[in-house]
C-alpha cells in the first residue's frame, strides 16, 4: 500500500495512474484472436477455449438439461437471494421506462421520440476464479425490460467444460436461454462476427479483464457497439474522522479481491485514519480465501491524505472512480461535490457490495477514468431512441420560410426546393 501525504495537484495524475498492461503488446495479442475467430468460427473458438481455459468443448451451446441440473443442485438460500435481488433490480430499472409525449414545437409541427429495443445483444459474464452470476441480473433485467428480441450470453467454462450452476440459474431466472460456454477475447469475437453456433449481435455488454476490454474496443472500431470500456474493477473511498477503519478496510478489500489488476484508493482529510485502516486491511486480508489476489491488487493501492474535503473531492473527480464510497456523517452534503463517478455509496452503512448484488442499481460501470464521460448500464443502454416528426399542411406553412432561408444560406438549394414545391401546391 502506497501512502501519499498532502500531494500537490500537479502530482495527482501520476499518483492516480491505473495499473495497465503494455497497450501495444495487448492489442496485438487480442487482435490475433479476433481475426482467427472471424476467419475460422467455431473451430477457432474451441481451440482458444482449450488453450486459455483448459477446457475441451464439443457443443458451445449449453443444453437445456444443464439448466435443469443447475436448478436442482444450487443451494436453496442462494436461489432465493438471486430471485430477491432480481426483484430489486427490476423495481429500480422499471422506473427508467419512460416514453416522451409528442411536443408541438410550432402549431401543427409535432416531434416525438420512441424507445426501441436493440434487436440482438450479447452479454459477457466473467467466470474463472469468480463466476459473476450477479452480472447476469444487472444486464439481463434491463435487456428484457428494453424489449431486446435476441439476448445471448457467453461465459468461460471451467476445466471440465461446465458453467457454474449459479450462472445458469440466474440466466434462466431472467429469461435467457441461449448461453454459450466460451469466454475471453474469443467470446467477444464470436458475438461481434458470428460463428456457426453463436449469433452475431449488434451490441456487446459486460465487464472483463484488460483483454476483454481491449477486444470490445477493437470490435467497436469495426462497427459493433459496446456498452462502455469496463475493465478491471476499482473503488475509491473518501473517509473523514467519523469513519470506521474496519468498514473502510472491508470496502477496499472487497474490490481488491476481484483481481490482481484491480485498484483501491482511500482519500482522507484525517491523517491518523491511514494507519488505522492499514492495520485493519492487514488483519482482514489474512483470513480471505482470495488473499493472494487481493494482496497483489493492494500493491497498486493508494492512501492519500489531503488538506480538506474540497481538495478531496477535486482529487476524486480527477480520478473518476467506478465506485465511490463517502464514509462520512455528512455524506449527502459531500455528494453534491461529486461530478465524475460510476456509482456512489453514501454513509457508513452503504457498502459497495450492496450495489454489486442486490440494492437495485446497476453494477456494470465505467472504469479507468471513463466515468468522466460514460454512465453505468441502464435500460437506456439497451434501446435506440428514434425521433419522429409529423407536419400538417398548415404546419409546413408555419415553418417553411424558416427552412428555406436556412437551406439557401447553406447553399443547399434542393433542401429548400423540397419545401417550396409543397408550399406551391397548397
Amino acid at each position: 500500500m502506497n501512502v501519499y501525504k498532502y500531494p500537490e495537484q500537479r502530482e495527482w495524475k501520476t499518483i492516480l495512474q491505473r495499473p495497465l498492461a503494455d497497450a501495444s503488446a495487448l492489442e496485438a495479442t487480442v487482435n490475433n484472436v479476433l481475426q482467427e475467430v472471424k476467419a475460422n468460427g467455431d473451430a477457432a473458438v474451441k481451440a482458444f477455449t482449450k488453450q486459455f481455459d483448459k477446457a475441451t468443448i464439443d457443443e458451445l451451446l449449453v443444453p437445456e438439461s444443464a439448466f435443469l441440473q443447475a436448478q436442482q443442485v444450487l443451494d436453496v438460500k442462494l436461489k432465493a437471494a438471486i430471485l430477491s435481488a432480481k426483484v430489486n433490480i427490476e423495481t429500480f430499472h422499471k422506473q427508467q421506462l419512460t416514453e416522451q409525449a409528442p411536443v408541438e414545437t410550432m402549431p401543427e409541427v409535432l416531434c416525438w421520440r420512441k424507445n426501441v429495443g436493440i434487436e440482438k445483444v450479447g452479454l459477457y459474464i466473467p467466470g474463472g476464479s469468480a463466476p459473476l452470476f450477479s452480472t447476469i441480473l444487472m444486464l439481463g433485467v434491463p435487456a428484457k425490460l428494453a424489449g431486446c428480441k435476441e439476448i445471448i450470453l457467453c461465459s468461460p467454462p471451467d476445466a471440465s467444460g461446465n458453467l457454474h450452476p449459479a450462472i445458469l440459474f440466474a440466466a434462466k431466472a431472467v429469461g435467457i436461454t441461449k448461453v454459450f460456454r466460451v469466454g475471453g477475447v474469443q467470446a467477444i469475437a464470436a458475438m461481434a462476427y458470428g460463428t456457426e453456433s453463436i449469433p452475431q449481435v449488434f451490441k456487446i455488454f459486460g465487464p472483463g479483464n484488460q483483454y476483454v476490454t481491449c477486444a470490445k474496443q477493437l470490435v467497436q472500431q469495426q462497427g459493433v457497439a459496446i456498452d462502455m470500456p469496463a475493465g478491471p474493477s476499482e473503488v475509491a473511498v473518501f473517509a473523514d474522522s467519523s469513519a470506521n477503519p474496519a468498514f473502510i478496510a472491508a470496502d477496499l478489500l472487497s474490490q481488491a479481491e476481484h483481481g490482481p489488476d484491480s485498484q483501491v484508493v482511500l482519500v482522507t482529510d484525517t491523517e491518523q485514519l491511514v494507519e488505522a485502516c492499514r492495520q485493519q486491511v492487514a488483519l482482514q486480508l489474512a483470513s480471505l480465501p482470495r488473499k493472494d489476489i487481493a494482496a497483489k491488487a493492494l500493491e497498486n493501492s493508494r492512501f492519500i491524505v489531503v488538506k480538506n474535503t474540497t481538495e478531496a473531492f477535486e482529487l476524486l473527480n480527477t480520478y473518476a472512480p467506478e465506485h465511490l464510497i463517502i464514509a462520512s456523517n455528512q455524506a449527502a452534503e459531500l455528494a453534491e461535490q461529486v461530478i465524475n463517478a460510476g456509482s456512489v455509496f453514501l454513509g457508513h452503512h452503504s457498502p459497495e457490495s450492496a450495489g454489486d448484488y442486490a440494492s437495485g442499481t446497476n453494477h456494470t460501470l465505467p472504469t479507468n477514468g471513463f466515468a468522466t464521460a460514460y454512465s453505468g448500464v441502464s435500460v437506456d443502454s439497451f434501446v435506440k431512441k428514434i425521433t419522429f416528426q409529423q407536419l400538417s399542411e398548415k404546419g409546413l406553412k408555419n415553418i417553411g420560410n424558416m427552412v428555406i432561408t436556412m437551406a439557401e444560406a447553406e447553399g443547399l438549394q434542393a433542401h429548400a426546393n423540397a419545401v417550396k414545391i409543397r408550399l406551391n401546391e397548397s
